[in-house]
This record gives structure tokens, C-alpha cells and sequence, in this order.
């Protein structure tokens, strides 16, 4: 999957002058009269505050210059700066409460087609307000600002405040789902040890963050790779949070191999169910076949081809990436970000019953008998309360076993290459002479 522009470590708070925080205070539905009548973006550089108000014969909002105090910590402008006093019989009462959700590497490309998605409410429905809390680098502020004014631009009714930042301390504050995009990509001729080291820092940072300040049961979503690793890091970090709130991208392997099974099949992919991703997002990975259904029936007895099952199948699914970049010389930014939908979807809406879907979780308590202290892409249902239960009703071969056993094996080297991050000692790190770096994401 496609990386984009990390957020390197702070030792202290860098909100720029430059920077933005943008925030609308008030959790009511603006009704379409009063859309055409907002204010375009400006800046206030004088002690002033702008707010927008109604008069009791509902008349449309007018914007009032007051000359108080205003708060200097960041500059503020546009839409999202606008106060809304409507009366209070307006409030829209069927909207549920206002839920935070930050986003790393919010400036890069798999953001830009994320965000919009999360504030059209395509993502948590129709009637669940959002406030969305953007985190960049010092180089990408600008191009924060300007994915603000989309999103401004774009009037979508459920976005309430947007914030951005560069350091994780201010913009994981209070939030409720955190989606750790942004990664340092490996360049030509960089070891994965030493990506592993890079950007293991990074997500140590942020665990660190999410423990300080963000909502106590804050649900991780790890996009940036080596993503299992990274969230396992993130996770050891973040002591105060649930470990089972942890979870790495492995969704968009699970919609490859639905795609390659449904293609081989002859059949649309909404007929393919219970995939599984196994392991690590890496060449490790496993897509179970076994366990596998179309059209309710075991793979197996649909598609007759074992060899290409246990070979092509398998090899379809790991280079697609690298495939769609020799297409048109892009990384999949648009299919990540609709892997990220789905999977949070996963968890906030009920599993079909006898279905499941695959994320990286932590191994503690797993019925699997795969090592502990991992965090490793499983089969898991959920009720849509956002918790999820391993799925225990799976089968097992010699063949899947062994597959699932080099994965597992290349999770524990790569834990002992960020000891030093997770609190587990000195680093020693051996990934052996094999690349196991998915085509697309060097």
C-alpha cells in the first residue's frame, strides 16, 4: 500500500504560527439557507473573534465583530472558525454525539481520498457528526491548510471542526479513532532493519502520545509499514489503552485475494466471503483458500486448480501492488483508502452472520496457538460496537499451518529488531538475506 509524508518526533509543541486550527464549536446541522451565506476564509490577525449568529425571526446568519480577548495559541480562519448560535429548538436531535478521529500523513495521497470519504459520513452513517484532527509535518502545514479548504469547499454538513497540527501531544487529544497513515517510505537501497528502526520511532512517539492525551479507549488503526510491527510499538507505548484496541491494515490483501478468487472463479466478488489474511503484510502473509467461501461453498470444491492455489494464488495477491504501479506509475492510494473504510466499517457495523474479516491484532489469548506478544492479521468478528472476538471456528492444514509458521517466525525477528522501542531490551536484529517487502511499497 502506498506510503505518505510522515510526522517526525517532537521534543516540543511545534504548532507554527502558520498553522491553523480549525474548529466549529457548535455540534448543530447548518441548514442549506444559511450554507450560501458563510464568510469565505480569512485571517484574523487583530485581537478580535468572529462569530455568526440568528436572529429570533430566523433570519440568516450575520456575521458580528467582537473586539474580546482571543486566544493567540494558533491562528484560526474559515469556516470551521465560525460560532453557530441557533435557537435551540433547531438543533438537529437525531445526530448522535460528536466523535474525534485523528489522521496521520494527513496531507498525503491516501488521505486525500480518506478524508472526504470519513466527512461525508459514508464511513460512520448518515447521523454521526465528526471532528477530524489532521497531523502533518513542518514542510506539509501548507498543504494541510489547503486539504482544510477542500474540505470547506465541499459543505459537507457532518464535518464540524477540523484541526491541524505537527506534534501528536495537541492533535490526539480527546480523540476517539486514530488512523496512523503517515510512514517515512524506503528509498532505494534502505534495509528493512533500518526502516524498521526509522519509522518505529515515529509510531513509539505517538503510542506515547495516545497514552497522554487521547480518549481512553481509542481505537488504532496502523496504515504506515512495516504496519504490524509499527502498531505493535505503537501499542507498547500506550500502556493505558487496551492492547486489543490495536489493529495494523490488512484489509486491502483481504480485497486482493477476493478480487483474484472471484476472477478465477468466474463470479462477481461480493459472492466471495470468510478470507482470511494470515501474518504479517509482507510476503509472509497468507490468503487462507481453506477456510475461504464462494457462493457459500469451500473454495476448494469451486475452484479445482490446487496448484494454482497454493502458487498463484498466493503470488497474485503480494504483487499486486507492484502490477498497478507498472499500470500507471502510482502506488494504490485510492484502494488503501477504501480498505481503511472497510475496515473500520468492519468494526462499527455487525458482522453477516457466519461471515468475518481479517485485521492485525494482538495474539495474547489467541485460540491459534500463534506466539503471544505479536500483532498478527487473524479472522475476527464484530457486534459493530467497535470491539471485535476471534473467530474460532476455522480449519487448519499442514499446508496452511506451515505458511502461517513463516510468518509468524518473521514477526518475532522483527520484534527483536525494535526491543529497544517496546521496552524488551537490546535490539538484535537478523530478517535474513529474503526481501519480504511487498512489491509497490519501495
Amino acid at each position: 500500500m502506498a506510503m505518505t509524508e510522515l510526522s517526525t518526533p517532537k521534543t516540543t509543541s511545534p504548532f507554527l504560527h502558520s498553522s491553523s486550527r480549525l474548529s466549529l464549536s457548535s455540534k448543530l446541522h447548518l441548514s442549506n439557507q444559511f450554507r450560501h451565506l458563510l464568510l469565505p476564509p480569512l485571517h484574523t490577525t487583530s485581537n478580535s473573534k468572529i462569530s455568526c449568529s440568528v436572529s429570533q425571526n430566523n433570519q440568516a446568519p450575520v456575521a458580528v465583530q467582537d473586539n474580546g480577548s482571543v486566544k493567540t495559541k494558533k491562528e484560526c480562519y474559515g469556516v470551521f472558525c465560525l460560532t453557530y448560535d441557533l435557537k435551540a429548538e433547531e438543533e438537529t436531535k437525531s445526530w448522535k454525539k460528536m466523535i474525534n478521529i485523528a489522521v496521520s500523513g494527513a496531507a498525503g495521497m491516501i488521505s486525500n481520498h480518506l478524508l472526504f470519504k470519513l466527512a461525508s459520513g459514508s464511513v460512520f452513517g448518515p447521523d454521526q457528526p465528526i471532528a477530524l484532527k489532521l497531523l502533518g509535518s513542518e514542510r506539509s502545514i501548507q498543504a494541510l491548510e489547503g486539504v482544510a479548504m477542500e474540505l470547506e469547499d465541499s459543505l459537507f454538513p457532518l464535518l464540524r471542526e477540523v484541526d491541524i497540527g505537527t506534534d501528536p501531544y495537541e492533535v490526539f487529544q480527546d480523540v476517539e479513532w486514530a488512523l496512523l497513515i503517515g510512514a517515512k517510505p524506503r528509498g532505494p537501497g534502505m534495509e528493512r532493519a533500518a526502516l524498521l528502526d526509522i519509522n518505529g520511532q515515529i509510531f513509539a512517539e505517538q503510542g506515547k502520545a495516545l497514552n497522554a492525551v487521547a480518549s481512553p479507549n481509542v481505537k488504532v488503526l496502523v496504515v504506515g509499514n512495516p504496519c504490524n510491527t509499527n502498531a505493535l510499538i505503537c501499542l507498547k507505548n500506550a500502556p493505558n489503552i487496551p492492547a486489543k484496541n490495536f489493529h495494523a491494515l490488512t484489509r486491502l490483501d483481504e480485497n486482493r485475494a477476493k478480487c483474484q478468487l472471484a476472477l478465477k472463479a468466474g463470479v462477481f466478488y461480493d459472492k466471495v466471503s470468510n478470507m482470511t489474511i494470515w501474518g504479517n503484510h509482507s510476503t509472509t502473509q497468507v490468503p487462507d483458500f481453506l477456510n475461504a467461501r464462494i457462493n457459500g461453498r469451500p473454495v476448494k470444491e469451486v475452484i479445482t486448480d490446487h496448484k494454482w492455489l497454493e502458487e498463484g494464488f498466493t503470488e497474485s495477491v503480494q504483487k499486486r501492488g507492484g502490477l498497478l504501479i507498472q499500470k500507471w506509475g502510482r502506488s494504490s492510494a485510492a484502494s488503501t483508502a477504501v480498505s481503511i473504510v472497510d475496515a473500520i466499517k468492519s468494526l462499527v457495523t455487525p458482522t453477516p452472520e457466519g461471515d468475518w474479516f481479517s485485521t492485525g491484532v494482538y495474539t495474547n489469548g489467541n485460540p491459534y496457538g500463534i506466539a503471544e506478544d505479536l500483532v498478527f492479521s487473524m479472522p475476527c468478528r464484530s457486534t459493530g460496537d467497535g470491539d471485535y472476538e476471534l473467530v474460532k471456528d476455522v480449519e487448519f492444514d499442514d499446508y496452511l499451518r506451515n505458511r502461517i509458521s513463516k510468518s509468524e517466525a518473521e514477526l518475532l525477528a522483527e520484534k527483536k529488531c525494535v526491543a529497544h522501542l517496546t521496552g524488551d531490551g537490546i535490539a538484535f536484529c537478523d530478517l535474513g538475506p529474503v526481501d519480504t517487502m511487498l512489491p509497490g511499497e519501495v
